[in-house]
């Protein structure tokens, strides 16, 4: 089971923003600002902002990919690898 994230109302974060601040950069946990009982923001510490940023490329990357072989483009492993080799032995 995923695990909840922190909710916080706005109210709360702007009494003790500096606080709430640190608790997302140590946790590295998203926390979720709400505005009238309604999700208005979700805060995530810089690292887990790029930790997802690269995971999200990464997928968009092999969607891509996927997406080329089922079209008939691309390269088959074998040329890649042959490619590769080339490349090692010239060096």
């Amino acid at each position: 089971m995923a695990k909840l994230p922190k909710i916080i109302p706005v109210s709360e974060f702007r009494q003790d923003a500096a606080a709430i601040l640190k608790q997302v950069h140590d946790s590295r946990e998203p926390t979720v600002i709400t505005q009238r009982g309604r999700a208005a923001a979700i805060m995530l510490s810089p690292e887990a902002y790029a930790k997802n940023e690269n995971e999200r490329e990464l997928l968009l990357q092999l969607a891509r990919g996927t997406r080329e072989i089922d079209e008939g483009l691309g390269y088959d492993l074998e040329s890649v690898l042959k490619e590769a080799d080339d490349i090692l032995d010239s060096e």
